[in-house]
């Protein structure tokens, strides 16, 4: 039998993970600055070979492991090869807008140690599409799936327009694209995911794909905030545009009276592992409505293979993580690669796709 390395056995990973305490001394965007200049920086050699039964094939691509880094991480596309270097199946860059945006006031990001969360209310904070095509442009004919999340410009008089020209500069760079219109740090965003206001974006949004780059997929990220009657418009809306596939969820607004840290009153979008019960809900809802229709990206609290696994069983065929590596660092992917291939040989599950949805009631 071929042996496999789920993931990267690296001394760079290990001075990573071990340097975790000191980062968390610093103010946490200054900390993840130095994280995003240290993959660009340190020497991380290839990542091993997968185990083929952690193979996902979806949006017509072929994914090694499920375990995707999530959009807010590499905000301006320096670093995806480094990260699937360390081991990520995929990655998605973004939230990248037409143009540069500073964002919101600093300080505008604040750890709850006490819950293992993030409150985040930056705002879109990027360089805009020129310099991400640059960069992704230089990647030349490097391998591995890297997706572009879009967003619209804060003070954009045409929204919708925004995401169509983020769409048509970067989707000759992506493998694929996502359409974020789940933030709750832009005024008004989050109302792009109704009805008809929605079925205009996406519409719109397909046409200037169709322009430039007609095979890429796309996605839709939505909020973990909505009701099932808006959770029953989005999934009908982005079936009748033939949308790809659905990443559920993003951050949320709401806050639990679990939690302890006295950061949780921050205003902004809350994710980690208080979002985990609420977003993995949304994500068996979501299943059932979609009934099929298109494969589910995970997101929100998974910081274990434990987290991981239930995301699956709840029918997701794709993970994405970000909050998890604040408290667990980057050796976090091994752990959940490791982790799901050992639930899929005590279940009898030839590949990962056979356990998807296993939890979900049907309706």
């Amino acid at each position: 039998m071929a042996a496999y390395s789920v993931a990267l056995d690296s001394p760079v990973l290990s001075l990573l993970d071990l340097a975790l305490p000191l980062a968390r001394r610093l103010d946490p965007e200054d900390a993840h600055r130095l994280a995003v200049r240290a993959l660009a920086a340190l020497p991380f050699p290839r990542a091993g070979r997968d185990d083929p039964r952690l193979a996902v094939s979806a949006f017509g691509l072929s994914f090694p492991n499920p375990v995707g880094l999530a959009a807010g991480f590499d905000k301006n596309a320096e670093v995806p090869d480094a990260a699937l270097r360390i081991g990520f199946g995929f990655v998605e860059v973004g939230t990248v807008t037409p143009r540069p945006q500073a964002g919101n006031p600093r300080p505008r990001v604040f750890r709850l140690p006490a819950d293992e969360g993030v409150v985040n209310r930056l705002g879109f904070n990027n360089e805009g599409a020129e310099a991400a095509r640059t960069r992704l442009g230089a990647r030349g004919g490097i391998t591995g799936i890297v997706g572009v999340n879009v967003g619209a410009n804060r003070d954009s008089k045409d929204r919708i327009a925004d995401y169509a020209k983020g769409i048509e500069m970067l989707a000759p760079y992506a493998s694929y694209l996502t359409i974020n219109v789940s933030s709750p740090n832009t005024p008004g965003l989050r109302a792009l995911q109704a009805g008809a206001v929605l079925d205009d974006l996406l519409a719109r949004a397909i046409e200037a794909r169709d322009r430039v780059a007609a095979s890429k997929p796309m996605l839709l990220k939505i909020a973990p905030d909505l009701s099932l009657a808006e959770l029953d418009e989005v999934v009908d809306v982005a079936k009748k545009r033939g949308i790809d596939g659905l990443i559920v969820s993003n951050t949320t607004v709401s806050r639990s009276r679990d939690l302890r840290d006295p950061n949780a009153r921050e205003e902004g979008g809350l994710s980690g592992k208080p979002l985990f019960a609420l977003s993995t809900w949304l994500l068996s809802e979501t299943y059932q409505r979609a009934d099929g229709a298109f494969p589910l990206v995970g997101v929100g609290g998974i910081d274990s293979a434990d987290a991981a696994w239930r995301k699956i069983r709840a029918g997701a065929s794709l993970l994405q993580l970000y909050t998890g590596l604040t408290y667990k660092g980057f050796s976090l992917v091994r752990t959940i690669k490791d982790g799901l291939l050992a639930r899929l040989t005590r279940g009898g599950f030839p590949s990962l796709a056979d356990a998807v949805g296993g939890d979900v009631k049907k309706r």
